[in-house]
């Protein structure tokens, strides 16, 4: 039997509470062995302020998958210059695991304009679609356009997933951070250290800072 590999994209800045949950969400409902978090390169269009390196975005996403044994970071995103598109990245991973089955997950907005990536069908060729609604009632707009797109596309599989939202953004915890107020309860305590330590987002040290989290065992 192939394995199957998940893969989740996005800047995560900084990666969070949120992005976890949808993760293992994902993993629990299409049976997934593994997830793959793949943090994008850099932009400098942004400044540090609201827009960590990219260096140290990867490594708050290695931190929070520490506590997992099937979810892993990589940084073939970061690693590239200039601009990332995913069917590329897809392309690497498929020859670097050349058995496995893939799942590409997304967020609902992103399928609603999922025809505007580049060579959208070759990405459907090469990888499960997985589209996760988190907002109510959006989800007969999301099946429609997953039809849509099958039409164009009869060989695609594209599964529309409804996970409970959890209430929290990186815009939102950015904004936090730059106020020095505690976000110990949106993000994974290792993270919430690094970013501490680090200074990252405006962020002064504080040594008590997510102390009273209880860190959790590995699943």
């Amino acid at each position: 039997m192939k394995p199957q590999i998940g893969l989740f994209g996005g800047s995560f800045n900084p990666i969070h509470n949120g992005h976890l949950h949808l993760v293992r969400s994902v993993k629990k409902a299409l049976k997934l062995d593994r997830v793959i978090l793949m943090p994008a390169g850099e932009a400098p269009h942004k400044s540090t302020a609201e827009y960590a390196p990219a260096a140290d975005r990867l490594e708050m996403c290695r931190l929070a998958a520490k506590k997992y044994r099937w979810l892993t970071v990589s940084d073939y995103e970061t690693r590239k210059s200039g601009k990332s598109y995913t069917v590329e990245t897809l392309r690497a991973l498929r020859a670097e695991y050349p058995d496995a089955e893939w799942t590409l997950m997304i967020g609902s907005d992103m399928l609603l304009s999922f025809e505007t990536w580049k060579d959208w069908q070759e990405i459907l060729r090469i990888a499960r679609l997985c589209a996760v609604s988190r907002e109510t009632g959006d989800l007969p707009a999301l099946n429609e356009k997953a039809e849509a797109l099958k039409a164009e596309c009869p060989h695609a599989e594209i599964v529309v997933l409804s996970v409970q939202a959890v209430p929290v953004s990186s815009t939102e915890i950015r904004q936090n951070l730059q106020k020095n107020a505690d976000c110990s309860c949106l993000l994974p305590e290792n993270v919430v250290q690094y970013i501490g330590n680090r200074h990252l987002y405006g962020k002064e040290p504080d040594q008590t800072w997510g102390e009273s989290i209880e860190q959790g065992k590995s699943e």
